[in-house]
Order: structure tokens, then C-alpha cells, then sequence
């Protein structure tokens, strides 16, 4: 049987950053990926937003994480020139009941250590957005947008060079621990690992389950659609509404090319399924003219879709899931799930983090 150090189930932004910090430590480390090319699902299918951490609980990982993840990422996109843009955004309030919602925002931003989120009259958010529709808004500074496809690539790039490898087209079939070893069957050939981390994503319940001497993980699917808006931008910034239930409810996101994008929605599914479904267009219409009046509904064409993995159904908040030997007892396994929005902002002090607890377990072994 082949033997590798650090076995990482996985190559989207999140196992693509762990393995990249276990490799620039020295650390032999092997990735695998079940698709013919890295970030393929949930890594490439968002909104490609830096986020402040402005919307999780107080002492949450999601809100940890997003906040020392933030820094992180535009230090590194800053290193090594990964396109980013720290655009800013406005979150709006389109009627008076909702001053509550954002006097709440600005206080869980500064509990979370995201900075003071600033107070806009209705005059002061049309001079920064002549086309937007408010009666008052909050403004965060240190909120951007990033190309998460070369991000990613910059990912691999570090990966490779610090002699770490990545194995595409490469199923994980199952994997086992017996006798005081890890071992995983990955594209025909069995590999003993001191450590496997667990970040398949969409996927990562069902890689828990596999061999879990404890309750299974439910997965549950949030699915969202994204629709593209032709012409030049009518917008400088994102632009959000307050948040909805499962999501941050139908906002403003703009590319690096300055083409900006609506969505998503919130659609509960049971499987993994990317059709797009324009039947919800006149609901996307209803929920943009909230906040753009001005919406040439013609110019409005289907773009994507993306799937958020969650651990709890409709109407249940839940934070990311790491968890090590202490949740499920089975020595050397790092498993992670429910890594959704804001898992590319945080990838990077994800990444630290379970390399932290990875010490920690070998350290006490």
C-alpha cells in the first residue's frame, strides 16, 4: 500500500487553501478531485465576494473565520497579484421597519471585529448610487469582489511548487480506519494517510458517512440562480438588500469586468442539480426593482446557478462543521461541512485553522 502524509478529499477553494498551507509547511500532501478540473461546483458557482463578516453570530467559526480570512485573502491577493477590487457595499433599507434590521448589522459588525459599518441617509446613498431606490443604507468599506478562478489557479500554482500534487478525475470510493491506520481507495489505488482532511464540499456528508462510528451527517441544498444584466453596470458598488432566510436575499454583484449579476435566490432541493429555472424571473424582477426601479427587464438574461451545502433544512441556521477526533474518534481525520457563504473569504484562516488542529491531534498522539 502507497503511503502519503496529508490526504485531502477535494480541490475546491477550501481543500485547494488547506493543502497549500500544509505543503508551504514542508508537509508531503496529496489532493484529490472527482471532476476534470479544480473548483468546479460551489467554489466557482457564487458571487465571488470578499465578505466583511458583518451578518454571523458573534463567535461563530463563520464569523471568526470570515473576519481573519478577509485579511488574509487581500494580502494575498495583493502578493501575488490575484485580481480583486475592495469596491464596497451598500446595504439598503426600502422601508422604515428595516432600520432596525441594519442598526443590528452595524452592531454585530463591530462585535465581530468587521469594523464600523457607516450610517447613510436616503440623500447620501444616491450620490453614491444615483440608480438605486432607499430610504436609508449602511456602507462597508472593506467588502470586494475577486476572480476565485485564478485565485484558485494561484492556489494550485503554490501547491505544485511546494512539491504537493493534485489528482484530478480521481473518486474518492471509500475510505476505512482499522488497526490504528487511515487508508482511502482513490482512483483504483489504495493510500495509507497520517492525515486526511475531508473538504469534498457538496459531497463532504456523504465522504463523512462512509466509515463513521458515530450519528451521519445530513446534507441539505440551498440552490440559487444568478441572472446577468447586459450593458455597462447602472451600479459603482454591490448593492444588498437586507438578508432573507437562507441567503442575503436577491443583491447586486458586479465582475471584475464590470458586468453586474443578480442573485440568488433561495430554492430547496434534495439532489444536486444545476438546471436553471427561468420561472423564477418574475420574482427575481419584483425582488430587484425593491431597491432599482429602473430595471429594463429586457436586458435581464439567465446566467447560473449555485448550490450552497448546508447541514440544517429550511429555517435552520447552522455554522461550518471541522470537526476532529474528539466529534467522531477516529484519529488522524479532519472532516469539514456545511462550508458555505462565506467560505472563499475565509478559506485562507480555514486553512490555518484545521492545520492548527492537525498539530494539535499529532501532538497529543
Amino acid at each position: 500500500m502507497d503511503k502519503v502524509d496529508v490526504l485531502v478529499i477535494g480541490a475546491g477553494v477550501v481543500g485547494l487553501a488547506i493543502a497549500r498551507e500544509y505543503a508551504i509547511r514542508g508537509r508531503e500532501v496529496l489532493v484529490v478531485e472527482q471532476h476534470d478540473s479544480i473548483g468546479t461546483e460551489t467554489s466557482s458557482r457564487n458571487s465571488e465576494v470578499i465578505h466583511s463578516g458583518i451578518y454571523y453570530v458573534p463567535g461563530s467559526l463563520k464569523a471568526k473565520l470570515c473576519v481573519a480570512g478577509k485579511a488574509l485573502l487581500y494580502d494575498y491577493c495583493q502578493r501575488f497579484s490575484v485580481p480583486h477590487d475592495k469596491c464596497g457595499k451598500l446595504i439598503l433599507a426600502t422601508q422604515e421597519s428595516q432600520f432596525s434590521t441594519l442598526k443590528s448589522y452595524q452592531m454585530r459588525a463591530l462585535e465581530n471585529g468587521a469594523g464600523e459599518l457607516r450610517w447613510l441617509d436616503k440623500g447620501e446613498v444616491e450620490a453614491l448610487e444615483p440608480n438605486v431606490y432607499c430610504l436609508a443604507g449602511i456602507h462597508s468599506d472593506s467588502t470586494g469582489i475577486i476572480d476565485s478562478h485564478a485565485y484558485m489557479l494561484s492556489l494550485q500554482g503554490e501547491i505544485e511548487s511546494h512539491g504537493g500534487s493534485i489528482a484530478l478525475r480521481t473518486a474518492l470510493m471509500d475510505w476505512s480506519f482499522a488497526s490504528g491506520l487511515l487508508s482511502a481507495e482513490c482512483g483504483g489505488v489504495r493510500l495509507a494517510a497520517n492525515i486526511m482532511i475531508n473538504a469534498a464540499g457538496l459531497s463532504a456528508p456523504d465522504v463523512a458517512n462512509m466509515c463513521r462510528p458515530v450519528e451521519n451527517l445530513k446534507a441539505f441544498y440551498a440552490k440559487g440562480h444568478y441572472y446577468s444584466l447586459s450593458g455597462k453596470a447602472p451600479f459603482n458598488s454591490l448593492v444588498y438588500p437586507v438578508a432573507e432566510s437562507g441567503g442575503l436575499g436577491v443583491h447586486v454583484t458586479l465582475d471584475l469586468a464590470g458586468q453586474a449579476r443578480f442573485g440568488p435566490d433561495v430554492c430547496w432541493i434534495d439532489s444536486v442539480d444545476y438546471h436553471f429555472n427561468d420561472a423564477s424571473r418574475a420574482d427575481f424582477i419584483k425582488a430587484i426593482k425593491n431597491y432599482y426601479p429602473g430595471l429594463n427587464v429586457d436586458l435581464l438574461q439567465p446566467g447560473y446557478t449555485g448550490i450552497r451545502p448546508k447541514l440544517k433544512p429550511k429555517g435552520e441556521q447552522s455554522d461550518f462543521l471541522i470537526e476532529t477526533e474528539c466529534a467522531h474518534g477516529i484519529p488522524g481525520l479532519i472532516n469539514l461541512a456545511g462550508i458555505e457563504s462565506p467560505g472563499l473569504t475565509a478559506s485562507l484562516a480555514i486553512a490555518e485553522y484545521v492545520y492548527g488542529l492537525g498539530e494539535a491531534v499529532q501532538h497529543q498522539a
